[in-house]
């Protein structure tokens, strides 16, 4: 033993990495050893167990019905033999029978201490009925079974740990002559290696084939050797770099950045010629000074220590620190610079000190503040855009949420604002919008908020509401505001916007569908006339839908060929003869059906499709007529309404000589029927146009007369030569005396001003004699036809007496 014990510790210390792998190999080996032993051990031990349980219920099934038969015979000489049968099997040490009423047989013994495994049953004779005659039971002794499980352990054991022990040696001998004497060449080598001698490279006894030579103890050698080699080159570079750090010193303190070298305390030691300049100060002021001292002057001393604090804390986890801080100057200006902050690591990766690289971006902070507005705000009114107030309304949404209050959105669009930009120019537009947004803000609360989404429209957001009816009042101050007149280059102009109210959470629960509710609400209070505010109600979203709808359908209608003209017949009152036609538009859609002009001519207008519609329509008007000449021989007058949006379109008068041009109809044939609200604009552009018409020779007639705020000096100012008046007045003008005497009154104006009239609206013969009566020049209504379409109107033409000369 004491020359095992001896051999074993010169081994280890000779060999330590063998010595350990060994240790490893007979740990693992025996536990897995054990490990397979045990689980081999204990299945012959339960295989034991069962072939003794089996053989008890073979005696059950073979021996219960004689043992029975002999009870009920009552013959204990039989019993007693059968009793020694089973007595006789092996591992069977004793049997106990119980016989009923209180009668017992015991045969064999069982050993003190002696581990024992029993089985019962039952002995039960039928005949009739079920007698119990009693109860065996049987005694199993398990020695035998323990004494084997005893030897297959030792055996087990010793040959097992044999067969550990000669494989580890074997792979122990084979790792030593393969690896650690070649690992003890290497320590070895590089123990001795030094820069003074670097000529011998280190090799192996290695007798492998050369494909072996490229294994991890190859790939050491090479990398060795590589050292070696490498450690030639830097002894030959060393005077090199001596010369580059003076180059690098020189090139510090020439930088364009500013340089500070801290000490590992954070004591400045090296400030370079950039950070003096940018910063004013001198090296011996600064020097021994923390940095944190130098921005103490731009912020608070507690929050410059607290940036110094993370400063340290991030370069120690992370390695470095770089961010933006609002530094001062020696003389108290203050700039933006953005510092890189690292540790300066020695030969052993210890920190000696700290290298701080700063940027002066004073004017790059200044662009980003100017973009940052740019984009979240809007640059002609200076109000959040649509971005930042979505940003706000899924906030203010949150927030009503928390506090279970309500959010008011309202959609706000300013009423002609076209006009004003295409009549006044855009430098009017822009003043407008900019007086437009002060008067909304001046009637809001702090948290409120106004946006502009787009052209004319606002967005007004009203987080914490406690009722609708809070909106309700913003809106009716917001409309207040807007009754004053807006001064735009001097000129006075009136401009009301129209407002659409959404709640949250009532109308909807997220931002995006509250706009679309406040939209459509906005909608709706432009078609009630302007000038006022709507709610959000389910119904609108029909409506809503139904705009879509129609509109996705118009823009392709007149591709589609789905408008068509109709014609109603303009008469002289007195003698009942043609005089003019008045072309009507109507949209037959295949899916919306026959869709009237009070339906989608106000859509037309909102969306400008009534430009290219309006061309049309005066195209196939002056064709029409030139078709009627033809037929008939004598010229027939055609009457084409004209939109407002249409009639300030720079191109409307091209439109118009086109028109005339390519269908060869005279000028004065073509009357153009302009809306009361249009004149009462009194902008240059419409005086112009109706000029322009006036002098190529279309007539221009005042369409609906009576309805709006009549100014009667503009029916003298402009070349009007038709004055039309409004079905309205002359439906009830036999029964009410105020249209009557209106009526009366507005013929015997327009001829005072040299004007014809049309009576609009005609359906009884007793309004055709009281308008012959006033000296009404012409008429127009049922009376004399409804609407047709060309066709019928040709028809008509040719038999209806009315149109003969």
């Amino acid at each position: 033993m004491p020359d095992i014990s001896s051999r074993l510790r010169r081994f280890r210390s000779t060999s330590p990495l063998s010595f350990r792998l060994l240790s490893w190999i007979l740990v693992f080996s025996s536990a897995l050893t054990l490990l397979a032993s045990g689980v081999q051990i204990y299945s012959d031990y339960r295989k034991d167990l069962n072939d003794i349980e089996n053989r008890m219920e073979v005696i059950e099934s073979g021996y219960a019905s004689s043992l029975t038969r002999s009870l009920w015979a009552l013959d204990q000489t039989l019993l007693q033999t059968q009793m020694e049968g089973i007595l006789s099997l092996p591992d069977i040490s004793h049997l106990r029978l119980r016989i009923e009423p209180d009668s017992e047989l015991v045969m064999g013994n069982i050993a003190a201490g002696s581990n024992t495994l029993s089985h019962s049953f039952d002995l039960e004779h039928h005949e009739g009925e079920l007698f119990n005659l009693g109860r065996l039971t049987i005694t199993a002794s398990l020695d035998r079974v323990y004494e084997d499980l005893q030897t297959k352990i030792g055996v087990t054991l010793i040959t097992q740990f044999l067969t550990i022990f000669v494989v580890s040696i074997v792979i122990l001998s084979i790792f030593r002559h393969l690896v650690t004497r070649h690992l003890t060449a290497m320590a070895e080598y590089t123990r001795d290696l030094s820069l003074a001698d670097l000529s011998r490279p280190l090799q192996l006894d290695r007798h492998e084939p050369a494909s072996n030579l490229k294994d991890e103890l190859g790939m050491v050698t090479d990398a060795i050797n590589q050292m070696r080699e490498r450690l030639n080159e830097d002894i030959a570079r060393r005077e090199h770099d001596a010369a580059e750090i003076l180059k690098f010193s020189k090139a510090i303190d020439q930088s364009p950045s500013s340089v500070l070298i801290c000490d590992k305390h954070w004591h400045i030691e090296y400030a370079n010629r950039k950070f003096l300049q940018l910063t004013g100060h001198r090296l011996e002021e600064i020097q021994n000074q923390h940095p944190s001292s130098l921005i103490s002057q731009s912020m608070d001393e507690r929050e410059a220590q607290q940036l110094w604090q993370s400063v340290r804390l991030q370069v120690q986890r992370v390695g470095v620190w770089q961010g933006e801080i609002n530094s001062a100057r020696s003389n108290g200006e203050r700039y933006w610079e953005q510092l890189v902050i690292t540790p300066i690591k020695g030969a052993n990766d210890e920190t000696t000190g700290y290298l701080i690289l700063g940027e002066d971006i004073s004017i790059r902070k200044r662009y980003e503040q100017q973009l940052l507005r740019q984009a979240n705000y809007d640059i002609l009114t200076g109000l959040p855009n649509r971005m930042l107030a979505l940003d706000r309304l899924k906030l203010a949404i949150a927030q009503a949420r928390r506090d279970s209050t309500q959010v008011g959105v309202m959609f706000l669009d300013l009423d002609n604002f076209k006009h004003i930009n295409d009549t006044l120019g855009h430098d009017a537009g822009d003043t407008l919008l900019v007086e437009a947004a002060r008067r909304v803000s001046s009637c809001l609360r702090g948290t409120s908020t106004v946006a502009r989404l787009g052209g004319d429209e606002f967005l007004v957001i009203l987080p914490g509401l406690t009722d609708q009816a809070d909106a309700c009042q913003v809106a009716q101050r917001i409309l207040l505001t807007f009754s004053s007149p807006f001064m735009l280059h001097a000129q006075e102009v009136f401009v009301t916007t129209s407002i659409g109210i959404a709640i949250f959470p009532t109308d909807a629960d997220t931002s995006g569908t509250l706009l679309q509710h406040a939209d459509a609400a906005m909608y709706e209070a432009k078609h009630q006339g302007k000038s006022s505010y709507a709610l959000f109600t389910p119904e609108m979203t029909e409506v809503s839908h139904e705009r879509l709808h129609m509109e996705s359908h118009m823009r392709k209608a007149l591709e589609l060929n789905e408008f068509q003209l109709v014609y109603q017949p303009i008469v002289d009152t007195s003698s009942g003869k043609l005089i003019a036609a008045e072309a009507l538009l109507r949209w037959n859609n295949p899916s919306l059906g026959t869709v009237m002009p009070d339906r989608f001519i106000p859509l037309a207008e909102e969306t400008g499709m009534i430009i290219p519609i309006g061309e049309w329509v005066i195209k196939e008007a002056c064709k029409a007529a030139q078709c009627w000449q033809a037929l008939t021989g004598y010229g027939i007058g055609i009457a084409v309404n004209v939109s407002p949006r249409q009639f300030r379109d720079p191109g409307f008068t091209d439109v118009v000589h086109r028109a005339l041009t390519d269908s060869n109809l005279k000028a004065e044939l073509l009357e153009l029927e302009i809306t009361e609200r249009l004149i009462l604009d009194n902008t240059i552009e419409t005086a112009d146009i109706l000029r322009q018409l006036d002098v190529a020779g279309v007539r221009l007639s005042v369409d609906d007369f009576g309805t709006g705020y009549s100014a009667l000096s503009y029916l003298k100012t402009y070349p009007f030569d038709t004055l039309k008046i409004d079905k309205s007045f002359i439906q009830d003008v036999l029964t009410d005396t105020d249209d009557l005497a209106l009526v009366r009154a507005i013929i015997n104006m327009a001829h005072s001003l040299g004007l014809k009239v049309i009576a609009e609206g005609v359906e009884e013969e007793a309004q055709t004699h009281f308008l012959k009566s006033e000296h009404c020049d012409y008429s127009q209504g049922y009376f004399y036809s409804r609407p047709l379409p060309e066709q019928e109107f040709i028809h008509w033409l040719e038999n209806n007496h009315r149109a003969a000369i």
